[in-house]
């Protein structure tokens, strides 16, 4: 996968912008809880040395004015309410200043999240064929999810968490210096330690979760994968195998994240000490200049109350890198994906009618990463309203043919003309529309049948889904389900035969209005008789649609009216099956070989019979 060169701080501040009066409202509540945090300590420190004590007062001349009118020290000994009451207060205007804070923080991330999900689902839907060919589900699962709440989780906490430690560092400091700058040096002592602490812990984690998100989206690619292809892993006994390769993964991811876990231990566990260590050297200068009389017991408390306040941010600071590293490796793989360049937009495209000859001139095809030719200087013309088959052997280049005429790969060289108009100037969403691709292993969504067959059209009309059923002999089989239409799918149609799948496949594409339809090996698994009855319904429903059929099976490809065969990337053979059936070549021997196989049954069968 691509892993296009991110700026994550950059993005951040995009989506942040995005909701700039959420963060403005945000860091306002928090400036307010900051202060109201700084003034409880100062209200216990006045209250004990200029109002139960006699020391002078330290508040400031605009706060000392109205209590000077009302009386001063004697009214607040007379009225010591005051002061508790002011403390309430205080905490009360905390509550709904938090309250704020954490809901626009709320608000603010929760937009931001559904913006990047938003703009991940869409980047994923306009990115190329063969981006999609090559990721891994499960990653793109993670990115999306994972990813995404990593980055919510983020700004939702962690961005005002930098406002919140300059603030308390900032007015700590301040005050702290005013009251005693020795006291303050000495409890500044193990500061820039913890600071270097917290910058080492930031590059190791940065690192250790890029590491831990990785494995977590191979883990969760495995276990999609597993999912997914339930069926086969019980088919081929293959259980164990897959319980040790997700053990294998879980197990790696497991590794990883526990060197995370390691390093949180060591950061808070080291953090915690240093912190420790500091209050208590802090209280114990506090306590020695105290007895001597050089500071206030209310002076002791303001710093014993404010080295927490110092110190906390600094340490929270290792959380907040801590996080911000996650973000960072979160954000780079979401921007991986939004930077990957899409399906270019085709403004001046044409939308002509396609109800024309199919004509391959001279095609060659490499994958990108590939330089094999997979189609070679290919050339056929298919007139509008025919019937052509395909016959071709494992890797010959029969299906990248037909995602060439669906414009899911462009050719590395040649032209492919419908109607006469190159393809590559028709509008991609219109061709698509217009080129009806069956697969050969079709997907089913986890619905009811009659919404699988209905999902091409908005408001699907009961009676056309019904005549799609009948078409794509698939009517049968849904009035034996209990519910009939309403009864559910499996994820990925996994309550159904494969044939069951194809036919119900095959009803969903008839209720688009085909110009083109293609059959890419979609009849191989229905037996001879239901495919015919499916071919005969399409020749006489889809008049005037011209039909290509990829198919190992004779009986199929000789009702076509013009065949190619197709051996390591280039056209061998064309013509009818009388035609070909008198040339020697693939066709030729296929042709005999599935003739002497069905007489040798026919044999058998007649053999069993007369036993009988």
């Amino acid at each position: 996968m691509k892993q296009t060169k991110a700026k994550p701080i950059g993005a951040m501040l995009r989506l942040m912008r995005q909701n700039l009066p959420c963060y403005i409202g945000s860091v306002i509540a928090t400036t307010m809880i900051v202060l109201i945090g700084f003034l409880t300590p100062i209200v216990l420190a006045e209250t004990i040395d200029s109002v139960l004590g006699s020391a002078p007062s330290t508040l400031p001349e605009f706060l000392l004015r109205p209590i000077r009118a009302l009386g001063g020290r004697a009214f607040l000994v007379n009225n010591l309410w005051i002061l508790g009451a002011v403390l309430v207060a205080l905490n009360l205007m905390n509550g709904v200043f938090t309250y704020l804070k954490g809901r626009l923080n709320a608000v603010a991330s929760e937009n931001i999240a559904f913006s990047l999900r938003k703009s991940l689902y869409e980047r994923l839907q306009r990115l190329p064929f063969a981006y999609h060919a090559k990721a891994e589900t499960g990653d793109l699962i993670q990115r999306c999810t994972s990813d995404v709440d990593t980055i919510r989780r983020f700004l939702s906490v962690q961005v005002m968490e930098v406002v919140n430690t300059v603030l308390m560092v900032v007015i700590a400091l301040s005050i702290l210096f005013s009251r005693h700058v020795t006291i303050t040096l000495i409890s500044m002592v193990l500061v820039p330690p913890l600071f270097l602490f917290a910058m080492w812990f930031f590059k190791m984690v940065h690192k250790n979760f890029r590491l831990s998100d990785e494995a977590e989206g191979k883990m969760s690619a495995i276990l999609q994968e597993n999912l997914s292809g339930v069926r086969v892993v019980r088919a081929f006994g293959q259980q164990q195998r897959e319980v040790e390769k997700f053990d294998a993964a879980s197990a790696d991811f497991r590794k990883k994240t526990n060197k995370l876990y390691d390093l949180l231990a060591i950061y808070w566990g080291g953090g915690d000490a240093m912190s420790m260590a500091q209050a208590m050297v802090t209280l114990l200068v506090c306590v020695w200049y105290a007895s001597r009389g050089e500071i206030t017991v209310g002076t002791l408390i303001v710093f014993t109350n404010y080295i927490g306040m110092l110190l906390f941010p600094i340490r929270q600071l290792g959380r907040t890198l801590s996080d911000a590293g996650k973000c960072m490796v979160s954000m780079e793989r979401v921007q991986a994906i939004l930077h990957e360049e899409a399906e270019p937009e085709e403004p001046g495209a044409l939308t002509p009618d396609l109800h024309g000859d199919i004509v391959f001139d001279h095609v060659s095809f490499c994958y990108p990463d590939d330089p094999t030719p997979v189609l070679r200087d290919v050339s056929f013309t298919i007139p509008a309203g025919k019937t052509a088959a395909v016959l071709g052997g494992t890797g010959s280049g029969k299906s990248t043919m037909m995602y060439l005429l669906q414009r899911l790969y462009e050719p590395t060289s040649g032209v492919i003309t419908i109607g006469g108009v190159d393809i590559r100037r028709i509008d991609r969403t219109y061709l698509r529309g217009q080129v009806g691709l069956i697969l050969q292993e079709p997907f089913l969504y986890s619905k009811t049948i009659r919404e699988n067959v209905g999902i091409a059209r908005r408001n699907p009309e009961e009676e056309a889904i019904r005549r799609a059923a009948d078409v794509a002999s698939a009517s049968g089989f849904i009035a034996k389900a209990d519910k009939g239409y309403d009864t559910l799918v499996g994820e990925r149609g996994v309550t159904l035969s494969g044939g069951q799948k194809q036919r119900v496949a095959i009803a969903r594409t008839l209720m688009k209005d085909n110009a083109v339809l293609i059959f890419d090996d979609s009849l191989s698994a229905v037996d001879t008789e239901t495919d015919a009855q499916i071919r005969a319904a399409l020749r006489h429903e889809q008049t005037g649609v011209t039909t290509l059929i990829i198919s190992h099976r004779v009986t199929t490809l000789s009702q076509a009216d013009v065949i190619l065969v197709l051996e390591e990337g280039r056209i061998t053979q064309q013509g009818s099956h009388e035609e070909l059936c008198r040339q020697p070549g693939l066709y030729q021997r296929i042709n005999s070989i599935q003739n002497a196989l069905e007489e040798e049954l026919n044999d058998a069968l007649a053999a069993e019979g007369g036993e009988v």
